[in-house]
């Protein structure tokens, strides 16, 4: 049988050195990578069983970066994170949910080659569903416009114009797809977007309806909160190589479409200001 092939990422040269030496000693095929870009390199053109990666690695992204690459290209891979840190947080659970285990550094390196083999006869541990934040934006959106609505409830001072599901949330669907679309394209952060038409109707309807300005605002910091609430409880499907720029591209694009809906509303407010 031919042995298994083990991707070995960290970026303290002594670990890959010393480790890489025990593995093979142990049977192992490895191949090391220093940084996440290097491990994605080898990951995107070769066939692994294991990935032992340090979860804490400098520069662009992180273990769980590696760890996502490698569900992806290859789901059979058991997936194992070395952490510095004993005592985890509550993100601990989600990262667990993206890798098959977490081991503390420093190990005993007997114990280090043991839970290697004991996870590798195991196989990974779940048959885990990575989607993209457009995905889960999209399969989601119902239940998000529920969620925000139900805090628009809470305030008062939206409540203070009185005003049925459909009218106070019916923007909403565009909004949506508008995310999911900006998300699955392949424009750099920051890039002038075009002018939605949707966004501008809204501003109008909303002078209209007699909101102020200021509950424009707050609605859609509202919208931004649930959004985060519905990624927070899909950590175990986010696809974390790409979960930060979703977000930046969600709080950018809610941004730009508030000051699209802020425009048709101050020149509907000129227009109402007229004299007769």
């Amino acid at each position: 049988m031919a042995p298994a092939k083990l991707l070995l990422v960290d970026d303290d040269e002594t670990i890959r050195l010393t480790l890489s030496i025990i593995l093979r000693k142990h049977g192992f095929h490895v191949i090391v990578a220093a940084t996440v870009t290097e491990a994605l390199k080898h990951i995107s053109s070769e066939v692994f069983d294991v990935l032992l990666s340090d979860l804490h690695m400098p520069g662009a992204g992180d273990g769980l970066t590696v760890v996502s690459a490698m569900r992806h290209a290859n789901p059979k891979a058991v997936t194992i994170l070395l952490s510095s840190f004993p005592q985890m947080d509550a993100a601990a659970q989600a990262i667990l949910l993206q890798t098959d285990e977490i081991l503390v550094k420093p190990m005993d390196v007997i114990m280090l080659v043991d839970a290697i083999k004991l996870r590798l006869a195991a196989g990974p541990s779940r048959t885990r569903i990575v989607e993209s934040v457009a995905t889960i934006l999209e399969r989601c959106a119902d239940s998000t416009i529920n969620d925000w609505y139900r805090l628009v409830e809470k305030e008062e001072t939206l409540m203070a114009v009185p005003m049925s599901f459909q009218l106070r949330s019916g923007h909403l669907v565009q909004v949506f797809q508008d995310l999911v679309l900006r998300l699955r394209s392949s424009k750099i952060l920051g890039t002038k977007e075009l002018l939605s038409a949707a966004a501008t109707e809204h501003g109008t309807a909303r002078r209209r309806q007699g909101y102020t300005a200021a509950m424009m605002v707050e609605e859609s910091r509202i919208l931004q909160v649930s959004i985060f609430h519905t990624l927070q409880k899909n950590l175990a499907n986010i696809d974390f190589s790409v979960v930060l720029i979703g977000v930046m591209t969600i709080a950018d694009e809610i941004d730009s479409q508030l000051s699209q809906a802020m425009k048709s509303y101050l020149a509907e407010s000129i227009v109402d200001a007229l004299p007769a």
